[in-house]
């Protein structure tokens, strides 16, 4: 039952929506920071290598903020050419040195223009719309305007236009967008609103969304995201991707949760 389900999925927001979620997650990377282009810069990273285990994760985009001496927007603007040679070793799993270089390549290039990385996603975005996927569309032509954009790059930054879920860069909008009392997402960005926001749908969300009746699509694909959304925001029309809380919850760091049963069953 709908009603039944709210209330479930707002108990489990309740649950952890909160700060002691933090460090176990990828998002404790950018709360290293104060500063808006350092917690742009490294979550943005720390996003786009959210792949795998989460403090393999966290492990791995502390190693960037190292090489990056420890300060990521002054190392951005200020650095040479020689000082990306550390880089050259960094690895995890599909992420190579060729996609780091050219990360540095384009962050560069883009805050020594610009200050925020905000204006990469709302310059897309018209206010009315009601989802992010022309802002994620643009920013993906845009990060890929340079003239030598590696072709092989273009896996780590997903766009709706190869109907890809866009986990990691729904992730980071969530991140950048929200803000409530709770203090586990930034809400540093103005210009788009949490309404317009999308699921960020990994394989612990598809599981519990299907199995509370949540998402009827058999494919898992940017289709699937815009259903999720939209049932979501049922419960919050204002907020829905709020809810990405309780659903990684449940499938990530519960088998059972008030009274809906998760564990696999048998077909």
């Amino acid at each position: 039952m709908p009603d039944e389900i709210g209330k479930l999925l707002d108990q489990c927001v309740r649950r952890y929506n909160r700060p002691a979620f933090i460090d176990a997650d990828p998002i404790s990377i950018p709360h290293r920071f104060t500063r808006l282009q350092d917690i742009e810069i490294t979550g943005f990273w720390a996003a786009m290598l959210a792949w795998g285990q989460r403090k393999t994760i966290i492990n791995k985009a502390s190693e960037l903020i190292q090489l990056m001496d420890g300060a990521p927007h002054d190392f951005i603007l200020n650095h040479q050419e020689e000082d990306r040679k550390p880089f050259l070793q960094f690895r995890h799993r599909t992420f190579q040195p060729t996609d780091t270089l050219y990360f540095l390549e384009f962050f560069q290039q883009y805050y020594r223009q610009q200050h925020s990385l905000e204006d990469a996603f709302a310059r897309h975005l018209r206010p009315e719309e009601e989802t992010t996927e022309r802002a994620l569309s643009g920013f993906h032509e845009l990060f890929f305007s340079l003239p030598y954009a590696p072709e092989r790059t273009r896996k780590h930054i997903a766009t709706p236009d190869r109907k890809s879920t866009c986990k990691r860069m729904n992730m980071f909008l969530r991140w950048m967008v929200r803000q409530d009392q709770e203090g586990v997402d930034f809400g540093l960005w103005k210009r788009i609103r949490p309404a317009q926001l999308l699921m960020p749908l990994d394989v612990h969300v598809d599981r519990v969304a299907r199995r509370l009746g949540l998402l009827q699509r058999k494919q898992t694909d940017w289709r699937a995201v815009l259903e999720l959304t939209e049932r979501l925001r049922r419960y919050d029309p204002d907020d829905p991707v709020k809810y990405d809380f309780a659903l990684f919850g449940l499938g990530v760091l519960e088998n059972q949760a008030g009274g809906y049963s998760l564990s696999k069953r048998s077909s």
